[in-house]
């Protein structure tokens, strides 16, 4: 057999590869005339994907609602790998930063453009007959969402508004858990009380958020922009990119969840105003009666104040 002078470089390449990982590389390749071709239902994994939805009712509308939640956590696994890039990233440069921002707000903006499939896409009289069947569930429990905070920001800026001014980025990590801005989704701060729905969540992915909060707290997005030279800090591109990632996750995203909700669970005259796990979900979802804010020192004291209610972008 004739070999190019470019097989015999890659087959010197392919030996190497194999050596430094203690590997023959005769098995390899054996293995390699053994295998088969790759299909692009087995690359994808489409048979595994399609099988996923499962009905809880017989309402052809609920398989719209399963299947767009589906896309959404799909979606937040998309941002949270380009999250880690940003955080994973050695002596990180602008341009990469900017870039990775640039493609997480292109997901979110993907994800509020997509609302109207939810808002236009199911019959109310169905979607109200089928999420009976789902409480006490709610998209509350999305663990991957509270993991994009997580490693997006300080977790004093997720902090419940009204006991921010008692805690600050030394408060120990128990005490700053309790008091996340969506515990109030799901606790009764008078009595202490949480809800099922509240300890249903904690009780599964409470030590997750604990290490991924650890995790992140050198390394979240706002912290690897502090990490940046001065000049890098100011950058106006990058600047931009903070402040649109900032605003598209905390208002845009969020007041186009709002409204949907409150087409179906308000506006439509046929439920009873509650959420599926119980939560208080206006003052939940409002991005002015919460305050999330990623990054609080990029934008002015006028913009902070209006949080919610006009669009500085």
């Amino acid at each position: 057999m004739n070999l190019t002078d470019n097989s015999e470089s890659i087959l010197k390449e392919i030996d190497l590869k194999f050596q430094a990982i203690n590997q023959k590389t005769d098995v390899q390749l054996e293995g390699l005339l053994w295998s088969k071709p790759i299909t692009y239902w087995d690359y994808i994994q489409t048979d595994a994907l399609l099988n996923l939805q499962i009905q809880r009712t017989t309402l052809p509308d609920e398989m719209v609602f399963i299947m767009y939640h589906q896309v959404n956590e799909l979606i937040f696994k998309m941002i949270l790998w380009e999250i880690d890039q940003i955080a994973d990233q050695q002596n990180i440069q602008v341009d990469f930063f900017s870039e990775r921002l640039s493609r997480i707000t292109r997901y979110f903006d993907m994800l509020t453009n997509s609302f109207s499939i939810m808002e236009n896409g199911m019959e109310v009289d169905q979607y109200m007959k089928f999420r009976n069947t789902l409480t006490p569930a709610s998209g509350f429990q999305s663990a991957q969402y509270r993991m994009i905070e997580f490693a997006s920001t300080d977790v004093i800026n997720l902090t419940d508004r009204r006991y921010k001014a008692n805690f600050d980025e030394n408060t120990d990590l128990e005490t700053s858990f309790e008091h996340l801005y969506w515990q109030a989704a799901g606790k009764d701060y008078h009595t202490g009380e949480k809800s099922y729905l509240l300890n249903e969540f904690e009780k599964k992915y409470k030590d997750q958020f604990l290490k991924q909060i650890a995790t992140f707290k050198p390394k979240n997005i706002w912290q690897k922009f502090t990490q940046l030279p001065i000049e890098d800090q100011q950058n106006p591109e990058l600047i931009k990119a903070m402040r649109h990632y900032d605003y598209t996750v905390n208002i845009t995203w969020v007041m186009q969840h709002l409204n949907t909700a409150r087409k179906y669970i308000l506006e439509s005259g046929k439920g009873n105003g509650e959420a599926t796990g119980g939560s208080d979900w206006q003052k939940y979802m409002h991005p002015k009666y919460q305050r999330r804010i990623f990054f609080p020192k990029l934008w002015t004291e006028e913009e902070l104040s209006n949080w919610g209610n006009e669009n500085p972008l």
